[in-house]
Protein backbone atom coordinates (compact mmCIF):
# COMPACT_ATOMS: atom_id res chain seq x y z
CA UNK A 1 0.00 0.00 0.00
CA UNK A 2 0.79 3.72 -0.42
CA UNK A 3 2.80 4.91 2.44
CA UNK A 4 1.13 8.38 3.77
CA UNK A 5 0.94 9.94 7.17
CA UNK A 6 -1.92 7.90 9.58
CA UNK A 7 -4.40 10.21 10.71
CA UNK A 8 -4.30 12.05 14.00
CA UNK A 9 -7.36 13.60 15.70
CA UNK A 10 -6.77 15.00 19.44
CA UNK A 11 -3.94 12.25 19.99
CA UNK A 12 -5.30 9.58 18.91
CA UNK A 13 -4.70 7.33 15.28
CA UNK A 14 -7.73 6.45 12.90
CA UNK A 15 -7.06 4.06 10.50
CA UNK A 16 -8.48 3.56 6.78
CA UNK A 17 -9.45 0.04 5.77
CA UNK A 18 -6.15 -0.29 4.07
CA UNK A 19 -4.11 0.93 7.13
CA UNK A 20 -6.06 -1.85 9.35
CA UNK A 21 -5.79 -4.22 6.85
CA UNK A 22 -1.82 -3.75 6.61
CA UNK A 23 -1.12 -3.38 9.79
CA UNK A 24 -3.08 -6.96 10.69
CA UNK A 25 -0.71 -8.00 7.85
CA UNK A 26 2.48 -7.26 9.37
CA UNK A 27 0.86 -8.33 12.76
CA UNK A 28 0.25 -11.46 11.68
CA UNK A 29 3.11 -11.94 9.03
CA UNK A 30 6.28 -10.15 10.43
CA UNK A 31 5.67 -10.01 13.79
CA UNK A 32 4.22 -13.81 13.96
CA UNK A 33 0.66 -13.35 16.01
CA UNK A 34 -1.36 -15.93 14.57
CA UNK A 35 -5.07 -14.71 13.05
CA UNK A 36 -6.91 -16.77 15.57
CA UNK A 37 -5.01 -15.22 18.39
CA UNK A 38 -5.97 -11.64 17.07
CA UNK A 39 -10.16 -12.58 16.28
CA UNK A 40 -10.04 -14.45 20.13
CA UNK A 41 -8.88 -11.45 21.46
CA UNK A 42 -11.02 -9.70 19.46
CA UNK A 43 -14.08 -11.34 20.28
CA UNK A 44 -13.13 -11.33 24.45
CA UNK A 45 -13.33 -7.98 24.23
CA UNK A 46 -16.97 -7.81 23.12
CA UNK A 47 -18.02 -10.34 25.20
CA UNK A 48 -16.47 -8.05 28.72
CA UNK A 49 -19.42 -6.13 27.36
CA UNK A 50 -22.12 -8.60 28.40
CA UNK A 51 -23.50 -8.60 31.69
CA UNK A 52 -26.03 -10.97 31.63
CA UNK A 53 -28.19 -13.51 28.68
CA UNK A 54 -29.98 -14.46 26.84
CA UNK A 55 -27.57 -12.96 23.97
CA UNK A 56 -28.34 -13.07 20.63
CA UNK A 57 -24.84 -13.03 18.32
CA UNK A 58 -25.69 -12.27 14.57
CA UNK A 59 -23.20 -13.91 12.48
CA UNK A 60 -22.15 -12.91 8.45
CA UNK A 61 -19.50 -14.93 6.58
CA UNK A 62 -16.09 -13.28 7.35
CA UNK A 63 -14.06 -12.50 10.40
CA UNK A 64 -16.74 -10.12 11.52
CA UNK A 65 -18.74 -13.38 12.04
CA UNK A 66 -15.68 -15.07 13.55
CA UNK A 67 -15.37 -12.92 16.26
CA UNK A 68 -19.14 -12.87 16.86
CA UNK A 69 -18.12 -17.26 17.82
CA UNK A 70 -15.56 -16.57 20.04
CA UNK A 71 -18.30 -14.05 21.68
CA UNK A 72 -21.17 -16.92 21.29
CA UNK A 73 -18.49 -19.86 22.48
CA UNK A 74 -17.51 -17.26 25.71
CA UNK A 75 -21.34 -17.13 26.62
CA UNK A 76 -21.72 -20.96 26.23
CA UNK A 77 -19.08 -21.73 28.71
CA UNK A 78 -20.39 -18.61 31.09
CA UNK A 79 -23.64 -20.65 31.07
CA UNK A 80 -25.45 -17.76 29.76
CA UNK A 81 -28.23 -18.72 26.90
CA UNK A 82 -26.83 -18.12 23.49
CA UNK A 83 -28.42 -18.13 20.37
CA UNK A 84 -26.26 -17.50 17.10
CA UNK A 85 -28.06 -16.91 13.91
CA UNK A 86 -25.87 -16.99 10.68
CA UNK A 87 -27.06 -15.20 7.78
CA UNK A 88 -25.10 -16.93 5.27
CA UNK A 89 -24.06 -20.61 4.34
CA UNK A 90 -21.93 -21.84 6.55
CA UNK A 91 -20.04 -23.83 3.90
CA UNK A 92 -18.66 -21.03 2.48
CA UNK A 93 -16.99 -19.96 6.12
CA UNK A 94 -13.42 -20.17 6.18
CA UNK A 95 -10.06 -19.68 7.60
CA UNK A 96 -10.02 -18.77 11.88
CA UNK A 97 -13.93 -18.23 11.37
CA UNK A 98 -14.60 -21.34 10.61
CA UNK A 99 -12.47 -22.84 13.34
CA UNK A 100 -14.47 -21.18 16.06
CA UNK A 101 -17.80 -21.73 14.59
CA UNK A 102 -16.37 -25.48 14.45
CA UNK A 103 -15.36 -24.78 18.51
CA UNK A 104 -18.80 -23.48 19.18
CA UNK A 105 -20.70 -26.26 17.74
CA UNK A 106 -18.38 -28.68 19.44
CA UNK A 107 -19.21 -27.32 22.81
CA UNK A 108 -23.18 -28.29 21.89
CA UNK A 109 -23.63 -24.37 20.88
CA UNK A 110 -26.36 -24.09 18.07
CA UNK A 111 -27.21 -22.31 14.98
CA UNK A 112 -29.87 -20.74 13.15
CA UNK A 113 -28.92 -20.55 9.43
CA UNK A 114 -30.53 -17.98 7.55
CA UNK A 115 -30.14 -17.58 3.75
CA UNK A 116 -33.07 -15.31 2.42
CA UNK A 117 -34.65 -12.68 2.75
CA UNK A 118 -37.88 -14.00 4.76
CA UNK A 119 -35.44 -16.57 6.76
CA UNK A 120 -33.18 -13.76 8.09
CA UNK A 121 -36.17 -11.42 8.86
CA UNK A 122 -38.04 -14.06 10.68
CA UNK A 123 -34.43 -15.23 13.02
CA UNK A 124 -34.10 -11.61 14.01
CA UNK A 125 -37.62 -11.09 15.05
CA UNK A 126 -37.25 -14.09 16.94
CA UNK A 127 -34.11 -12.76 19.08
CA UNK A 128 -36.53 -9.84 20.51
CA UNK A 129 -36.59 -10.85 23.88
CA UNK A 130 -32.77 -11.51 24.02
CA UNK A 131 -30.71 -9.21 26.77
CA UNK A 132 -28.42 -8.69 24.56
CA UNK A 133 -27.51 -8.79 20.27
CA UNK A 134 -24.05 -8.41 18.95
CA UNK A 135 -23.35 -7.71 15.59
CA UNK A 136 -20.89 -9.33 13.88
CA UNK A 137 -22.53 -9.36 10.66
CA UNK A 138 -20.49 -7.17 8.52
CA UNK A 139 -16.87 -5.50 9.14
CA UNK A 140 -14.82 -2.99 7.62
CA UNK A 141 -14.74 -4.21 3.79
CA UNK A 142 -18.50 -2.95 3.35
CA UNK A 143 -19.01 -1.01 0.11
CA UNK A 144 -21.70 0.30 -1.69
CA UNK A 145 -25.48 -1.03 -0.90
CA UNK A 146 -26.02 -3.78 1.46
CA UNK A 147 -28.42 -5.61 -0.26
CA UNK A 148 -30.37 -9.29 0.16
CA UNK A 149 -30.46 -11.33 3.68
CA UNK A 150 -27.92 -8.99 5.73
CA UNK A 151 -30.09 -6.08 4.76
CA UNK A 152 -33.10 -7.96 5.83
CA UNK A 153 -31.50 -8.75 8.82
CA UNK A 154 -30.12 -5.07 9.47
CA UNK A 155 -33.92 -3.91 8.62
CA UNK A 156 -35.42 -6.33 11.18
CA UNK A 157 -32.84 -5.69 13.40
CA UNK A 158 -35.12 -5.45 17.15
CA UNK A 159 -34.67 -2.38 19.79
CA UNK A 160 -32.99 -4.07 21.94
CA UNK A 161 -28.91 -3.39 23.62
CA UNK A 162 -26.66 -3.79 20.92
CA UNK A 163 -22.77 -4.30 21.10
CA UNK A 164 -20.76 -3.87 17.42
CA UNK A 165 -18.26 -5.57 16.63
CA UNK A 166 -15.50 -3.23 15.09
CA UNK A 167 -18.19 -1.28 13.74
CA UNK A 168 -21.84 -1.15 13.09
CA UNK A 169 -22.73 -3.57 9.96
CA UNK A 170 -23.28 -1.24 6.59
CA UNK A 171 -21.49 1.62 8.02
CA UNK A 172 -18.27 2.43 5.13
CA UNK A 173 -15.54 2.21 7.93
CA UNK A 174 -13.62 5.21 5.94
CA UNK A 175 -16.25 7.48 5.21
CA UNK A 176 -18.91 6.76 8.49
CA UNK A 177 -21.77 6.52 5.78
CA UNK A 178 -24.81 4.45 5.55
CA UNK A 179 -24.33 1.82 2.88
CA UNK A 180 -28.29 2.05 2.30
CA UNK A 181 -29.06 0.16 5.85
CA UNK A 182 -26.93 -0.17 8.92
CA UNK A 183 -27.19 -1.47 12.51
CA UNK A 184 -27.55 1.12 15.16
CA UNK A 185 -25.44 -0.06 18.17
CA UNK A 186 -25.88 1.15 21.61
CA UNK A 187 -22.09 0.53 21.96
CA UNK A 188 -19.37 -0.25 19.71
CA UNK A 189 -16.24 -2.06 20.36
CA UNK A 190 -13.53 -1.45 17.73
CA UNK A 191 -10.06 -3.36 17.66
CA UNK A 192 -6.93 -1.43 18.42
CA UNK A 193 -7.86 1.88 16.28
CA UNK A 194 -10.51 3.39 15.63
CA UNK A 195 -11.57 3.88 11.92
CA UNK A 196 -11.38 6.85 9.72
CA UNK A 197 -15.01 6.78 9.01
CA UNK A 198 -15.93 7.57 12.96
CA UNK A 199 -15.00 10.73 12.41
CA UNK A 200 -18.01 11.93 10.56
CA UNK A 201 -20.47 12.93 12.72
CA UNK A 202 -22.88 11.64 10.75
CA UNK A 203 -21.77 8.22 12.10
CA UNK A 204 -22.34 8.87 15.80
CA UNK A 205 -25.88 8.19 15.95
CA UNK A 206 -25.13 4.17 15.15
CA UNK A 207 -21.63 3.57 16.85
CA UNK A 208 -23.62 4.34 20.40
CA UNK A 209 -20.49 4.94 22.80
CA UNK A 210 -16.91 3.86 21.32
CA UNK A 211 -15.00 1.90 23.50
CA UNK A 212 -11.45 1.20 21.38
CA UNK A 213 -9.62 -2.72 22.92
CA UNK A 214 -6.31 -3.14 22.68
CA UNK A 215 -6.44 -6.98 20.89
CA UNK A 216 -3.03 -7.86 20.39
CA UNK A 217 -1.57 -6.04 17.43
CA UNK A 218 1.82 -3.78 18.63
CA UNK A 219 2.05 -0.03 17.86
CA UNK A 220 4.84 -0.93 15.55
CA UNK A 221 2.51 -2.43 12.93
CA UNK A 222 0.51 0.91 12.36
CA UNK A 223 3.99 3.19 13.35
CA UNK A 224 5.41 1.27 9.91
CA UNK A 225 2.42 2.84 8.11
CA UNK A 226 3.81 5.99 8.23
Amino acid sequence: METRPVLIENGQKYLTVAEMREADRRCIEEIGIPGAVLMNNAGAAVFREIARGPVGVVCGKGNNGGDGFVVARLGLLAGMETRVVLVGDPDKITGDAATFMRVYENLGGTIQVAQSEEAATNALRALRDCAVLVDALLGTGTQGEVRGPIRAAIEAWPKLKTIAVDLPSGMNADTGEVCGACVRADVTVTFQWPKRGFLNPSAREYLGSMKIADIGIPLYCVNALG
